[in-house]
């Protein structure tokens, strides 16, 4: 069925206003253009790097033009122009979450998508279109696995950035906020990944493999050991590894983690890196190898590319072994019904809190005020 204009109206003009929460789904977003990636390379360099490296902010555009020379190389004629599918899978995501909040909570809950990187997609962008529509209430949810300063960081501080320019006067428009932090240690999340893994074991190796022979290397999103005293996000990642690992060990004892490290200089980055991970599982006497991301929820050039270059080196160097890149999780409908459950709490508490109006005048300092 289609809502018509006049339908799509009449439910909003009828709503009382609290019952009305965007959900702000917070995702990396990856440049889609060749012409953006210095761009896109700046904007990374200034709120990532800045938080761990020991570069002058002058040089950042310098450093990203000569990024973007590398990423033209290896995604243009490495990779014959690949397209990085990760903002077509997010948008899925969003539409899969909100269709289930929707079909709970009704129209009044709207899910958008914000990516850190990419227009028109900023926050900023994205905050200016909630107010327009006369939200309220708003539940920030970056779609992340794992908290860390490079991710949920991030996203805070760029809404806190927008918040501040889209203000008026005294009284700020939002007048309820949530926000949900991480889902490395969701039961759901952790049974789903042991279960995606046995699916594929079950469906194309159990026939020709022992499963003392099978290595699984399960992929973090690599991390830089020290980073000005934030989150860094080794912790979460370590203990997601270990409740995983610990549904499929007695099963299948060849398990390691691989970190999917970006190979920085000067930086000192979380090991085993997933190229010695596989080399380690078979040294141990694996004849199959799966690489399964499960520090990431959705497909990015990491997952797609760097996978890809490692298994091609690999084959070089055991020829005898095969290998298995695993999806992300993606828009499996799995994934998206507990998405939308982990924000349900929060939903409720929303609606049920009145509006309370924050009044900029009663901050602390007042000599911001130009």
């Amino acid at each position: 069925m289609v809502a018509t204009p006049e339908k799509m109206q009449h439910t909003h003009e009828h709503l009382p206003v609290h019952d009305r929460i965007a959900v702000l789904l917070m995702g990396y977003g990856e440049v889609e253009s060749y012409e953006d990636f210095a761009n896109y390379n700046e904007q990374a360099l200034n709120l990532l790097t800045a938080k761990f490296a020991p570069v002058p902010t002058w040089i950042y555009p310098t450093l990203a033009k000569i990024l973007a020379i590398f990423d033209r190389h290896e995604w243009g004629h490495t990779h014959h122009d690949f397209i990085s599918p990760h903002n077509a899978i997010f948008e899925q995501q969003r539409a899969g979450i909100e269709h289930e909040l929707q079909h709970k909570w009704g129209g009044g809950v709207q899910v958008f998508k914000a990516f850190n990187f990419c227009a028109p997609f900023l926050p900023q962008q994205v905050l200016a279109e909630i107010k327009n529509q006369g939200f309220e209430k708003i539940l920030i949810y970056p779609l992340l696995v794992v908290d860390s300063i490079f991710t949920s960081g991030i996203a805070i501080e760029q809404v806190n950035n927008a918040l501040a320019e889209l203000a008026d006067g005294d009284e700020h428009w939002v007048k309820g906020m949530r926000y949900i932090p991480s889902f490395y240690n969701e039961p759901e999340y952790i049974n789903l990944m042991a279960q995606i893994v046995e699916e594929k074991i079950n469906s194309d190796l159990a026939n020709a493999y022992l499963p003392s022979q099978i290595g699984i290397v399960l992929m973090n999103h690599g991390c830089p050991h020290k980073a000005k005293g934030f989150t860094s996000g080794i912790d979460e990642s370590q203990a997601l590894y270990e409740l995983v690992r610990e549904k499929l060990i007695h099963r299948y004892p060849l398990i390691s983690v691989g970190w999917l490290n970006h190979d920085t200089p000067l930086i000192e980055w979380t090991q085993p890196n997933a190229t010695q991970a596989a080399n380690n599982l078979i040294q141990l006497g694996a004849k199959v190898v799966m690489f399964m991301p499960i520090g990431f929820a959705t497909e990015n050039h990491e997952t797609l590319l760097d996978v890809h270059h490692i298994i091609h080196d690999l084959e070089k160097q055991h020829s005898g072994v095969d290998y298995l890149q695993m999806a992300c999780v993606n828009d499996d409908p799995r994934f998206l019904d507990m998405a939308a459950e982990w924000a349900n709490i929060h939903i409720q508490e929303l609606m049920a809190a009145e509006g309370k109006e924050v009044n900029v005048q009663l901050a602390i300092h007042h000599h911001h005020h130009h």
